[in-house]
């Protein structure tokens, strides 16, 4: 498994790791994800790979019949249990690198709609 070291921190990528930290225990699809964060189409898949490739997120297809629901399957990613805490310390020092240079941290993500 890599360090923390070893994923490069860009806003887009730090954007969303924001959002799955925020509920570090739940499952997110690529358009949602994309959504959330605020990304445009098509950048989220090369950041989800890259996380894949680091140990910090797990990915499966979602359990359902596409015909009964009438739509495709979604793949799922989350945190891996060494995901999560490598997620919060590269938010923690990104935050900490804002305050040092005296900058505003970004808004923090809405919350989920169906979750209290």
């Amino acid at each position: 498994m890599d360090d923390i070291g070893a994923v490069r921190m860009t806003t887009q990528m730090l954007a969303v790791l924001s959002v799955m930290v925020a509920e570090p225990t739940g499952e997110w699809y690529g358009l949602e994800l994309t959504q959330r964060a605020g990304l445009r189409p098509g950048t989220i898949y090369p950041i989800l790979d890259r996380l894949l490739k680091a140990g910090w997120l797990d990915r499966r297809w979602e359990e359902i019949n596409p015909v009964v629901e009438g739509r495709p399957q979604r793949r799922l990613y989350r945190l891996t249990g060494a995901g999560a805490p490598a997620a919060r310390r590269a938010l923690d020092e990104h935050l900490a690198s804002l305050r040092r240079a005296g900058s505003r941290p970004p808004v923090a993500p809405r919350p989920r709609p169906g979750v209290a």
